[in-house]
Order: structure tokens, then C-alpha cells, then sequence
């Protein structure tokens, strides 16, 4: 069985998907509240695979000064979130993220796991990317049977997933483009490496139009969409247009 660490900040203004609100219609609020959909969204996703649930989180005090709520921790946010999302929330584990980079806090995540706990197999996934779903993660875990690592690519060179049957040097594993970076981490440690299919993460404004689109469309397919981010969208009346008929040209994001 797969230990899937979901490494989450709370979802803040500011500190949550900071780079939405100056390339996208959204303020810093709104950002905050698309991160704790999306979050909810994979904490669901994992709780119902067949992989055990860690949530992973930085504690206040290497959090940004802007982003610490005297009034409550980090811990008690995402267990908040958890609470409501969860159908059993007691299921969840919460630890504190070890590490000055995320590559050392993921690192430092599935060295424990495997080493300390001796763990089959232990998996990093952002709570960004909300297409993820149970068969996602149920798809993994059987992939890391046959290969050590196993990665899910993503938009700009990203990973929303990474998997490890064995650790390799994780120093700087996570640096962009992160694909390409563990995979050669994970040759130099002569690891086979298999592959998930992509999926968007979610980050600019440009990653959002992709959201936003892939949202409707499914919707009106009639096919699974990740129900707290759909609920953002059509309550903040988001959508996607383009000038070109032929669509070349470039999306633009607008609210109804």
C-alpha cells in the first residue's frame, strides 16, 4: 500500500497561488479559496484510493510572516479543511514538513516513510492538480510494483505526483523543470522510472484558462469533474474565450 503525502500550506490569501492573481481575474481571496477546493478535491481523491492518507504541512514558523493567523496554526487549518472534506477525517495522518526547500521537505517525506516506517512505497502529490482522482492514485501504486519511481508529468515541466519504491538523492530533486530533474536524479541512482498520464497543475493564469475549460467541457460531457473546483467556477462565473475562430489564437479567461 501506497503512503500518498499531500504537502499542503494553508490556503491563504497571499500564500496560496500568488502568481493567479496577477495574471488572472482573481483577487488574493479568491486564489485562496480555488487552493482549499483544489485541496479538497485531492484529499477526497486520496482518502478514496487504496492508499493511506499523510498530510504533510510546513509549521507557522517557516511559514511567511504575511501568511501566520495568530488566531489559528497551520495544522488546525488543513485539519479543518480535512474535517469537511474527509468522510472519515480520523483516517488522515498530519505531520510537520522537515526541510528549507521543497525538495528537501519531499525528500526528507518519503526518505522517513521508506527508511523510518518501511513503507512499501511512499508518494509526493500538490494539492494543484484536481483532475487527479482515485484511479489516478490506484494507478500509481500498481506502477510502483514494477518500477521504483513513477511520475505523473504536468504543464511547464511540472509533476503533480511522484512516487518512490526506493529514495534517491532528493538534494535539489524537485528544481524546474521537475520531470527532467528526478528523472536524471532517479538515473543517476540507476532507478527505473514509469509514467503517469498528464494532467494540468494549476499555478498562472494560463494554467487556470486550461482548468476552467477542461471543467466545462467535461461538464457538459456529462463526465467527472473535481466537485469543489467545479463549484468555484460556476459560482465565480468563470469562463474561457478566444477571438479565433479556427482556435489559434490565445484563451482569455473572463468571469460571466
Amino acid at each position: 500500500m501506497t503512503v500518498v503525502a499531500v504537502l499542503a500550506d494553508p490556503p491563504r490569501p497571499g500564500l496560496a497561488l500568488p502568481r493567479l492573481a496577477e495574471a488572472s481575474p482573481l483577487s488574493q481571496s479568491e486564489a485562496a479559496e480555488l487552493s482549499e477546493a483544489m485541496l479538497r478535491d485531492t484529499l477526497r481523491a486520496v482518502e478514496r484510493s487504496g492508499g493511506d492518507l499523510l498530510v504533510n504541512y510546513r509549521p507557522d514558523d517557516l511559514l511567511p510572516e504575511s501568511a501566520v493567523d495568530p488566531e489559528e496554526s497551520a495544522e488546525d487549518a488543513l485539519k479543518s479543511i480535512a474535517a469537511d472534506a474527509l468522510d472519515d477525517p480520523t483516517a488522515a495522518r498530519f505531520e510537520v514538513q522537515v526541510g528549507s526547500t521543497f525538495s528537501a521537505r519531499a525528500g526528507n517525506t518519503v526518505s522517513h516513510l521508506l527508511g523510518e516506517e518501511g513503507v512499501q512505497s511512499a508518494a509526493v502529490l500538490r494539492g494543484d492538480a484536481p483532475f487527479v482522482l482515485r484511479s489516478t492514485i490506484d494507478s500509481a501504486a500498481m506502477k510502483l510494483r514494477t518500477h521504483d519511481v513513477v511520475l505523473g508529468p504536468s504543464t511547464d515541466g511540472r509533476v503533480y505526483y511522484a512516487g518512490f519504491k526506493t529514495t534517491i538523492d532528493f538534494a535539489g530533486a524537485f528544481a524546474a523543470p521537475e520531470a527532467e530533474t528526478l528523472v536524471d536524479c532517479a538515473n543517476d541512482a540507476d532507478r527505473d522510472v514509469g509514467f503517469l498520464e498528464m494532467q494540468p497543475t494549476v499555478r498562472t493564469g494560463s494554467d487556470l484558462a486550461t482548468l476552467v475549460s477542461t471543467i466545462r467541457a467535461r461538464w457538459q460531457a456529462g463526465r467527472v469533474v473535481p466537485e469543489r473546483t467545479a463549484e468555484f467556477v460556476v459560482d465565480h462565473g468563470l469562463t474561457v474565450v478566444g477571438s479565433d475562430a479556427d482556435g489559434d489564437a490565445d484563451l482569455r479567461l473572463v468571469r460571466e
